[in-house]
């Protein structure tokens, strides 16, 4: 039997913080800048923590593989 190999895109999306919370960037924050207000761009481009459990357990058994 082979090894476990990580899910790739997984590892581009999230990361693991110091703390153990799970981050992810923002979304909607790649086009359409020019209509949005210069605060909600400079808080969409700081990474988010994601807080859906379901999920939580999902992207971490990927990142640990």
């Amino acid at each position: 039997m082979g090894k476990v190999k990580t899910k790739k895109i997984v590892t581009k999306r999230f990361h693991v913080s110091k703390t153990g919370k799970l981050m992810h960037r923002a979304q909607g924050a790649r086009h359409l800048r020019r209509r949005k207000n210069k605060s909600r761009q400079r808080r969409q481009d700081k990474p988010v923590e994601l807080t859906n459990m379901r999920f939580m357990s999902v992207i971490k058994q990927y990142l640990s593989a």
